[in-house]
Formats: structure tokens, sequence, C-alpha cells
């Protein structure tokens, strides 16, 4: 049996027509009932969350079953035990103010990492001397329904237990999203940053406002002055060079260039494959993106290719060259470094002062000599097949994700909302096809994808060509790590035909009687009927009970 295979298991049950309950019998035994000495609640077992447990909306918290034998064992979840801390072997290290100071001028939050393996030595011995409390919002927790939905409680922990340089990046970070971000912002993750817009403004404007575009850090965000700024590239390249921004922005050396950009997380739609992830419930494996991660910008800039060139071009020794993003993006000059978003500045949560934009391709990737084995590219944004898991799972297994699938979601209605109408559902929506690539056509069903109606042409972005299709559900596309939700975005509705005249006379009555008629899952709060329709009915119908014989 594979990891994920499905079992549906029925159980029916056959019901007497001649059972029946009177209402005498109901008062005889309320009558009884109320002589009853009230005795103390018998001992239990189950966890006061039980039912939710049972029902599968607390998956972090059952026990996996071991069928491997003849007996069915349930095997212990995860526990922690005490926490401990070596303060021996964090003092050797030194002191942190020295060991992480500032390194730039003009540059708060920023410690090098990458040319600095000493200092990534000292780190890890400082976070794995110590053990921190487990982590409050990852797989153990439902989603809570606050705003932020997650604190970051181990990112601040961990940044703090380093100290020095770090000590301020969850607050400084924090500070500058009241700054930047409009207040409507749906703030996933406090720290590292990661929000999204709400529906209603994902759809409002053809062009994303910096305020409202999505955020996705993995750290925090350095406070830089434009000042004291400067782009590197080496590596490949036959001349390192160092260029300050009014160097990029020198037109004599290079020609500026402007792009129309939308952009995509992978993590988009996450929410999806997190409702269907086989063993969980409601909880929380990584930040639960919605249909929001998605935004569409202009950019002023220049080519990353000019500058290469300026370097003297790649270094041409005979070598097989693989890059985290192909080079043929480069030589396209579909890779461009921006240093003004929708007609301002880069916000300072969106890379200012200068950031690289990679068109069609997802936002965390750079161009180096073989596939990079930072974590977020070698271990995270990693496109799995359904049937890995933790249980035999090899990140080479997984494909590195670049270019981003064609995907598109329904930003009104909501799912599970009521809808009034006269026959026609107005549906808003968004589509992306990746890649640089135009939608060819979008199209709704309101039969779970029998039949699909396209939306008129007219109401397409005026400029299209073809990549491929989505996936009809989203379990076909599932994978562990939970990136490039891409199949057909689904809602539920409740519909409520007003251009039915029996429909329409009784939201008449809601509207009469001063009540609001949503939520649906509350009683009517008036009859229906009135008793002389109810008795008349009767008269003119027999009941459907089976004749007795």
């Amino acid at each position: 049996m594979r990891s994920e295979s499905r079992c549906v298991l029925s159980a029916t049950a056959t019901r007497s027509r001649k059972t029946r309950f009177t209402l005498a019998s109901e008062l005889r035994f309320a009558a009884a009932a109320s002589h009853v000495h009230v005795r103390k609640a018998p001992k239990t077992t189950n966890r006061p969350d039980e039912w939710m447990i049972e029902q599968g909306m607390s998956g972090a918290v059952v026990p996996a079953l071991d069928m491997r034998s003849g007996t069915t064992v349930k095997l212990p979840v995860q526990t922690f035990g005490e926490l401990t801390k070596d303060e021996e072997a964090i003092r050797t290290m030194g002191h942190r103010d020295k060991l992480f100071a500032a390194e730039r001028k003009g540059w708060k939050g920023f410690v090098e990492w990458g040319d600095a393996p000493e200092k990534r030595e000292a780190a890890h011995i400082i976070l794995t001397a110590q053990t921190f409390p487990p982590n409050p919002e990852y797989q153990f927790k439902p989603i809570p329904p606050t705003n932020p939905v997650l604190p970051g409680t181990r990112w601040k922990m961990w940044h703090h237990a380093i100290g020095s340089e770090l000590t301020d990046a969850p607050s400084d970070s924090w500070e500058l999203v009241g700054k930047e971000k409009h207040p409507d912002m749906l703030h996933l993750l406090q720290f590292p940053y990661i929000a999204e817009p709400p529906k209603h403004l994902v759809t409002e404007d053809l062009m994303t406002p910096n305020s409202l575009h999505f955020v996705r850090n993995h750290g925090g965000i350095p406070v830089i002055d434009k000042e004291h700024y400067s782009f590197q590239l080496d590596g490949l390249v036959a001349h390192p060079q160092s260029f300050t921004l009014d160097d990029l922005k020198d037109e004599s050396r290079f020609p500026r260039m402007e792009k129309t950009v939308a952009m995509q997380c992978s993590d988009t739609r996450r929410i999806e494959q997190m409702l269907k992830n086989p063993g969980q419930g409601g909880e929380v494996p990584q930040a639960p993106w919605a249909e929001g991660a998605i935004g569409c910008a202009h950019y002023v800039g220049i080519s990353l290719k000019k500058v290469i060139k300026a370097c003297g071009g790649l270094d041409n020794k005979p070598m097989n060259y693989v890059a985290s993003v192909s080079w043929s993006k480069v030589k396209a000059s579909e890779v461009m470094l921006a240093w003004d978003m929708n007609g301002q500045g880069l916000p300072r949560i969106h890379g200012y002062p200068l950031r690289i934009m990679v068109f069609g391709y997802i936002g965390a990737r750079c161009a180096i000599a073989r596939p990079s084995r930072a974590p977020m590219q070698s271990q995270e944004y990693l496109y799995f097949p359904q049937q890995t898991g933790k249980h035999n799972l090899k990140f080479t297994d997984g494909i590195q994700i670049q270019e981003t699938p064609v995907s598109s979601a329904i930003m009104s209605p909501w799912t599970k909302q009521v809808v009034l109408h006269h026959g026609t559902i107005r549906c808003q929506r968004w589509a992306y096809s990746g890649g640089g690539h135009w939608s060819q056509s979008v199209e709704l069903s309101n039969d779970g994808g029998f039949n699909w109606y396209a939306a008129p042409e007219a109401n397409l972005s005026k400029k299209h060509n073809p990549l491929n299709t989505q996936l009809p559900e989203v379990r076909t596309a599932w994978n562990w790590g939970l990136h490039v939700t891409s199949s057909c975005h689904r809602i539920m509705v409740y519909s409520v035909n007003a251009s039915r005249p029996a429909t329409q006379k009784r939201l008449n009555e809601f509207e009469t009687k001063g009540i609001p008629f949503a939520p649906v899952m509350v009683p009517l709060a008036f009859p229906p009927q009135t008793e002389s329709e109810y008795e008349e009915y009767w008269k003119e119908h027999d009941p459907r009970d089976a004749e007795d014989g």
C-alpha cells in the first residue's frame, strides 16, 4: 500500500419503521429525571479535544498506527524534553558584539555569511549549544484567527541568541511594515515578514500598489543607506567589479529598461494543499498562504546582461555550466537590476535600494556555477511527486522550482459564501501563465469541472499565448513541500437565486422584518408557513408514510 493511499470505510444501519416516540413518553421521562440525584461525573480517559481529534481536525497530535505485525500499535508522537543551554560552549565563541558587529557603514542588520565561514561556524555552535521551546506555530496548533497569523517565535529567538547586529532585526522589520504596508495587509508571519493583500484588494487594479504587493522574506530587512550601497559582481565573470548605485544609473554606460512584471510566490494558494495534507487537520505546516501572493508592478532598471558585459563577460573556460537561473534568461535580458517600483524608489521591504528581477521565475533565484546549496533552493523550493514524504525523501528527487506554472484564482465570491442573485453569479479572478507568457484563455465551471465556459476575450489582457493547462484537482498536484499550488481553484458557494418567485418572496420577508439573511446555518427566525397554509396542505396531500398492512 502506498503511503498516501486512502481507504473509505462505510457503515450502514437499517431503521425499523415501527420505532416510534410519543410526547407522553418524553414527558414521563422528564418527570422521572427530576427526581434523580446529581452524581459525580464518571472518570474519562478522553482528552478535552477528543471530538476534534476523532474527526481529523487535529491530525498532528494523532498517534501513527503501526500495522506491520498482526497487532495494531499506536506510536507516540514527538515530545520535547527540558530546555538546556551549554553556557561554556557559547562563552568559548567570544563576545557576540565583536563576533557579529556591524560590517558595512550605513548598513544595519546585515551579517556577511557567504564569505565568512568562521562566522557561520560560531553561529552554528551558539544555536546548537542550547535548545529552544517547541515551536507553538509549527504543525501542532490550529491556525489562529489573528493578524499576524503567526508571530515567528523561534526565528525571533534565533536572532536574539546570535545577538549584536541581529538583535533588533525582528523589531526593525516590523516597524518598517507599519511604515510601508497598507493597514489592510494580511500578515501571515510577523518575522521573517510574510504578507499578502486581502482578496477584495488583489483585483482592484491591474497594477498592484507598492503598499499592497505581497512580501516573502527569509530573514530581517537590512536598513541600508543608499550612499553606502554597492553592487558586487564576481564569480564566473572575467573581471569582477563593484558598482555604486550611481554607476548603475549612468545611462552612458548602461541603457535603461522598463518592464511591467507579474510576480508570484511559489507558496501562493498553499492553504489548499494544507487542507489536503494527509495526517493533518487545520494545523500549520508552513505559512498559510492564500490567493494573494501575486502582484503586478512596473519596474525601472538595467539588464544584468549589460553589467556582465562590462565585467568582460563570462570567463570562457571549458566547463559544464549549470545555473540556478538559466543562462538563457540572462542572455535574453530577462534578468533585471531594478531600483524603481511603480514610479517610486524600491520600498525597503521590497529590496531597497536595488533588487534582482527574473521575469517569469519565482523570486528566490540567482545565477551561480551550480544549483544553490542554500537551504531555500536545495531543500525547500522543490516540487516532489505525491508519493514522496518524510519516510522516503531525498532532496535530489525534487525538481527545483524555476518558472512558475499557469495558475488562477477566484477572488470573489469567497468559498462558503452566500450569494443572492438573479440567475447569474459574477466572479472576480486573476490568471497567470508564468515564464513571461500570457494566458491563452480563462474558463469557469459551475458544476465541479464537468463543463467549462470561457471568459469573454474582451475581459482578458490584450496579449495572450498558450503555455499549458491547470490540473483539475489540487490533490493531483499535491506535493510534500506544499509549493506551486497550480490546480484549478475551487470555491463552494450557497446559491440563492432571487429570480425564483418563492425565493424572492422569502427574501422580502427577511427585509420587511429587518432580519439579516446570513449566516444560513442560523435557524429561520419566523414561521415559513402560516398555520392555515400548513393545515390546508395536509387536506390536499396524504402523508408519505408506508401503508400499514
